[in-house]
């Protein structure tokens, strides 16, 4: 696959390069990256900035330091990722050790990128705003919050277009065309199997998700009962519409639905949907961990499975698709 997915000699010497715009993107991604690098090691090293006393990150200093170093390692690869997408010799990464990291990216900057930004719309409509945690102690300042997630939301985007423009040199052959254009055998009954599927798997935690942002409160712990700010409304409706855009995805390209859309939309969709509904959940699958909540119910266990076998059959839908249409260019070629 890896051979296939490889770019020409020609096309390497004139794609990914220092373009004035690529390099502005790369120098802005890597600037982004300080604000949240700098807190997270400053935090590491005992200082207490943006922390207000009373605040639980002050009890459970060993559990949150390791939390703290994954998160440092995890926004570092921001910087690795942004020099892969603008070097020459980004183009010779085997196409699963780029897709995996960057898939992964996408599914823990998407809902950041869409649900900030409408929390705070939300706020300044006079929706309920809270920065504590369950027993009313105070848990980060304010500013962190808008420092923080302003730099992801610049992470997403500068990474975002670098992916895309990478991807459209490298692999741009790989979507052209509209669905009706897509060869018959490209996708099986098995595939189809997959998408009904993931497609019948997604229906319990979109309902919980969609309960949820309605005000509901069944299989709620009480950490999530104690934080129901616009935040939490504005996340559990957007877990609800990334579900909605991977089964999306998967149905069109299984089907051939939509038959004038173009390939690269149904492949977006299951692209982000997939990678948000799995990375998100499996990042508040992990928050227990840090000893800061006790384990979550036995509802949000299920929700956030739910969520992640969706999420994982979509991709995998996806991989197959992508490497049945390099396949088939490769023999059509030969």
């Amino acid at each position: 696959m890896t051979q296939t997915l490889a770019p020409a000699p020609e096309t390497e010497q004139r794609t990914v390069g220092l373009s004035r715009a690529r390099r502005a993107l790369r120098a802005v991604a890597i600037v982004s990256c300080a604000p949240y690098l700098s807190l997270k090691v400053a935090w590491i090293a005992g200082s207490r900035i943006g922390i207000p006393d009373g605040s639980s990150l002050l009890e459970h200093r060993a559990s949150i330091a390791v939390a703290n170093s994954v998160t440092v390692l995890m926004d570092a690869a921001v910087i690795v990722l942004a020099l892969v997408l603008t070097r020459p010799w980004g183009l010779r990464v085997p196409a699963w050790l780029l897709a995996v990291p960057a898939w992964v990216a996408t599914g823990l900057l998407a809902p950041i990128m869409a649900g900030f930004p409408l929390q705070v719309a939300v706020d300044a409509l006079g929706g309920p705003t809270n920065t504590t945690v369950a027993g009313g102690e105070p848990f980060l300042d304010a500013w962190v919050f808008g420092v923080v997630y302003t730099g992801f939301i610049v992470q997403g985007l500068t990474l975002g277009a670098l992916f895309v423009l990478y991807a459209r040199d490298r692999w741009g052959r790989l979507w052209e065309g509209r669905v009706w254009e897509l060869p018959v055998g490209l996708i099986g009954a098995a595939q189809r199997a997959v998408a009904v599927a993931a497609a019948g798997c997604a229906l319990p935690p979109l309902i919980v998700h969609v309960l949820w942002a309605c005000g509901g409160t069944a299989g709620l712990d009480e950490a999530h009962l104690a934080d129901r700010t616009s935040g939490f409304y504005v996340m559990e409706a957007l877990s609800a519409v990334f579900l909605a855009m991977a089964v999306t995805g998967g149905l069109l390209l299984a089907f051939r639905r939509g038959r004038a859309l173009p390939v690269r939309l149904p492949l977006a969709l299951a692209w982000v949907g997939s990678a948000a509904a799995v990375c998100w959940a499996a990042w508040l699958s992990l928050a227990p961990l840090t000893d800061m909540a006790d384990g979550p119910t036995p509802v949000l266990s299920l929700t956030y499975a739910g969520q992640m076998i969706v999420g994982i059959l979509v991709a995998c839908l996806g991989v197959h698709f992508l490497a049945e249409r390099a396949a088939s260019g490769k023999s059509r070629t030969a």
